[in-house]
């Protein structure tokens, strides 16, 4: 099946130079930009993004219009921040959008402050993209030599500066409060709410906080209208989506398809489906935080509302991870709960020892020294951080790294129990205790 390009279109079709600023122009970029300023703000919001039925591609999948209209009227400074702090593991798809088309996040950028009626926009870019942040830094320049940015945008009366913010490679910065945190020069960590950033975010003014690829669709809705898009994908999951696709296919990339688009599709059909003749084990739909799902589910649909309550699940960030027939789930579970334990800012306690505490259990369930009551163990501690694990996204903790604990592990309960009693019952009786990492054992 042929992809659905809409933000991946120009950087397909002109990969030698889709960034630079003449190319942009060239295949009609800032075109969007002159139509919005002709508009009203509110014009934007309701006709335009509102009607488009566009939700956060950043993992949330909330309403985009909708998280706009929760600013409060006639409070100012308001601030517009962009998550660009890409951190989930596999997911790559900000990262390419950021290196090879900065211009269209650039307009995408400017319509949305327009339409928020703010003049000041913060790019929060993950400090490991060294050529994105170049090439971004560079485009930033570029449209404010050109009049797309600055005092009196294309002669509208409209202003907008736009500061770059380089992150330091913290994943909890990705949780759009522990990101304005990190903007205001304090550690990255959680805030709890309410209040919500768009009544007191960013230097405790009305904030809003956006996705990459959100933003970067902005400039196509507004060109060919929020019908349009509303008549993409599925359901309430409207348009498309960029999944990045991993692990154990033969094409690895970034695949642009509708919403409603099947795993299989994806999975077998762009991504070419697993090599060298083996059968899959599983596969992560959404990225390290969401369960995961099983062979069986490839012909289900990627539409966001049915993966979440009906495979609960999630679309998460848009990364697929495929596992094939020679892959221990333990290690898999146990490789992603040491990266959650490293990345926990250690603010709420269910998280900060939780996670240790499950990387450990998983550790030595993976080599070789597991228990037979190993997974109930972890089952039962984890009711801490996520209440009755049949609720996935309830948690304890403010954010959701909380949760994203317990997914490998209710993952592994759903549909490797059988697998795990018997080598848990096998294994503590034969095997011999192995050094931990860092010395010494568990």
């Amino acid at each position: 099946m042929p992809e659905t390009r809409i933000v991946t279109k120009r950087l397909r079709d002109h990969p030698e130079d889709s960034w630079t600023i003449d190319r942009y122009l060239a295949t009609g970029g800032y075109g969007a930009l002159r139509k919005a300023l002709g508009m009203s703000p509110e014009a934007i919001q309701d006709e335009q993004v509102k009607a488009s039925g566009l939700r956060g591609r950043g993992g949330a999948g909330f309403g985009t219009g909708q998280k706009w209209s929760f600013l409060p009227k006639d409070v100012y400074p308001r601030y517009l921040a962009v998550n660009a702090d890409e951190g989930e593991p596999s997911t790559f798809k900000d990262h390419m959008l950021v290196e090879r088309d900065p211009h269209q996040l650039i307009e995408g950028v400017v319509i949305s402050a327009f339409a928020v009626e703010c003049h000041q926009a913060f790019v929060y870019v993950r400090g490991e993209f060294a050529l994105g942040y170049e090439r971004l830094r560079r485009a930033i320049d570029e449209a404010y030599e050109r009049g797309f940015l600055g005092r009196d945008i294309l002669g509208s009366g409209f202003d907008l500066d736009v500061i770059l913010h380089r992150g330091a490679g913290c994943y909890i910065a990705g949780d759009e409060t522990g990101l304005l945190s990190s903007l205001e020069g304090e550690r990255a960590m959680p805030r709890i709410k309410p209040p919500f950033p768009a009544v007191q975010g960013l230097f405790a003014k009305p904030t809003v906080v956006n996705n990459v690829e959100t933003l970067s669709t902005v400039p196509a809705i507004i060109e060919r209208g929020g019908d349009w898009y509303a008549g993409l994908g599925v359901g309430r999951s409207t348009g498309t989506r960029i999944f990045s696709v991993s692990g154990h296919v033969e094409r690895p990339a970034n695949y642009e398809v509708e919403l409603g688009t099947t795993f299989r599709e994806l999975i077998e059909g762009l991504a070419g489906g697993v090599p060298g003749g083996r059968s899959m084990k599983f596969f992560i739909p959404g990225g390290a935080s969401s369960p995961w799902l099983m062979p069986e589910h490839l012909d289900e649909p990627t539409d966001m509302d049915h993966v979440q309550n009906d495979l609960k699940s999630m679309l998460g960030s848009g990364a697929i991870m495929v596992f094939d027939e020679t892959t221990d789930p333990l290690l898999v579970a146990w490789r992603l709960a040491k990266f959650f334990a490293h990345e926990s800012c250690g603010k709420c306690t269910p998280c900060r020892e939780g996670s240790g505490w499950i990387e450990k259990i998983l550790y030595r369930m993976s080599h070789g020294l597991g228990r037979p009551d190993d997974l109930d163990l972890m089952l039962d501690f984890g009711d801490n951080i996520v209440p009755g694990l049949n609720a996935p996204f309830a948690q304890t903790t403010i954010c959701a790294l909380g949760p994203s604990i317990m997914s490998h592990v209710v993952s592994l309960d759903r549909y490797f129990r059988d697998e795990i009693a018997e080598r848990m019952g096998a294994d503590t009786r034969t095997r011999i205790p192995v050094a931990a990492p860092g010395g010494g054992s568990r």
